[in-house]
């Protein structure tokens, strides 16, 4: 740790780093920014930046405001599209209590707390996001305007002068800039509809860089004169933007979820993750699908997952066993469909791995798996296969995930409460709502 703080320190120096912006999100995952001078940063190794916690959410009440902003340096990356002289840096905070406890509010705290269980057991635990979203040509307005994608263009297309084409490009040459390596890049099944895919790392390492790469993605748009949203479903006839996430548990430089004996290649300790996932995974859809827009993605069909399933290099399930590739073993992995790309990574990732860690103690045993179109089938059809529903809005989520030991163990007392009383408030707001759908439908003729 000291010698990345001299890193640090000899690096702003060098490239003439003139501020230093000090990341860290709110219990919802909206990212927070303090500016420093270099001259503070020694002493914010050391100490911390003070800062209003009851003004960010989630955090604190008024009488209990005061906490510290602690940099992480192994996070440090400078900024590209901040220009190079002057620069600007950033690193993700740890947020800690004024007597140097970590901050149970933290989400990066809660999902240390659960890698820690993890490594525990004796397990590392990473993660590998197919980030979606979509490229309009304009900012939203929010006045009742259906936006308006920057092309028409479909799964895997590729046209001359292609707008998203150049968009990809640049965005992902700014984002190896920043240090965040990217496996695939494609335009998606809806017009304007994009698709990133970040390459394996550790989890927190993953959740710091998806929240770099939602900045990054709407700086590059931004600068080509577009924007780009991650709302999870902004077209009512179009299919929403997930975040399908690949996991899978080393011990050491083993995969944990290979066996070469097994059919699938699929370990004892794989099937048990698979299922603690499939058991828990209606308790964990409100945070896995945090919005009232979340659940429009999920009742629309397609490939997003409305039952609670898992299948062999089956896309409509909500986890997916990807296909075994020769000599691949420690390749081995699971895919879970259900979050979107406007989650709290910090927050999904711990309670994905939480329910994947509780099937693994409790030795849960597989269920048979889906290898039809779970969508397809009639609801008698997933009566007999023992499908069951995830809940069908914000609402229903926020009642399974009220009684969750899991989620209320893994995010802790105060985050757990905060996370519920701000999903009913925005629930009893969306239902006092008169949609534009109930003025077109109703007015004219009632």
């Amino acid at each position: 740790m000291e010698r990345q703080q001299e890193f640090v320190l000899r690096t702003l120096e060098e490239r003439d780093i003139r501020f230093v912006r000090l990341w860290f999100t709110d219990v919802l995952g909206v990212l927070k920014s303090v500016a420093v001078a270099p001259a503070e940063l020694e002493g914010a190794f050391d100490e911390g930046i003070g800062f209003d916690g009851s003004a960010i959410e989630g955090f604190a009440r008024v009488y209990e405001a005061d906490m510290l902003a602690k940099p992480d340096p192994s996070t440090f990356q400078v900024l590209p599209w901040r220009g190079d002289s002057p620069g600007t840096a950033r690193m993700f905070c740890d947020i800690v209590m004024p007597d140097g406890s970590p901050s149970p509010a933290d989400p990066r705290y809660v999902l240390r707390r659960t890698l820690a269980k993890a490594a525990d057991a004796g397990f590392t635990f990473y993660t590998h996001p197919e980030i979606e979203f979509f490229l309009l040509k304009d900012r939203p307005t929010g006045d009742g305007r259906v936006p308006d994608p920057v092309d028409e263009g479909g799964y895997f297309d590729l046209t001359p002068h292609d707008v998203t084409h150049d968009f990809r490009r640049d965005a992902i040459t700014m984002l190896e800039r920043v240090g965040i390596s990217v496996e695939y890049s494609h335009h998606e099944v809806a017009p304007g509809q994009q698709e990133i895919d970040l390459r394996y790392a550790d989890a927190l390492t993953t959740a710091d860089n998806i929240m770099t790469f939602r900045l990054v993605v709407k700086e590059v748009a931004m600068s080509q004169g577009v924007y780009a949203t991650f709302m999870p479903k902004p077209f009512s006839d179009q299919p929403g933007s997930g975040m399908h996430t690949h996991l899978s548990l080393f011990e050491g430089d083993r995969n944990a979820f290979y066996d070469p004996s097994d059919s699938m290649h699929l370990s004892k300790v794989a099937k048990s993750f698979i299922t603690g996932l499939l058991v828990h995974a209606a308790e964990i859809t409100a945070v896995t699908n945090q919005w009232v827009n979340s659940y429009k993605r999920l009742n629309w069909g397609g490939e997003a997952p409305s039952y609670v399933s898992w299948g062999h290099n089956n896309r409509s399930a909500l986890v997916r066993v990807p296909m075994y590739k020769p000599n691949k073993g420690q390749s081995t992995r699971i895919e879970v469909r259900t979050p979107d790309s406007a989650c709290n990574p910090y927050l999904t990732f711990a309670l994905m791995l939480a329910a994947g860690l509780a099937g693994i103690e409790k030795g849960y045993d597989l269920p048979p798996g889906a290898n039809a179109d779970v969508q397809a089938l009639t609801d008698a059809q997933r009566r007999e296969l023992g499908l069951d529903p995830l809940p069908d809005s914000l609402a229903s989520a926020i009642s399974v995930m009220e009684s969750s030991e899991l989620v209320r163990n893994t995010l802790g007392e105060g985050v757990f409460d905060f996370f519920l009383r701000n999903k009913r408030a925005e629930w009893d707001e969306y239902r006092r709502n008169v949609t534009p759908f109930e003025i077109n439908r109703y007015l004219p003729v009632l």
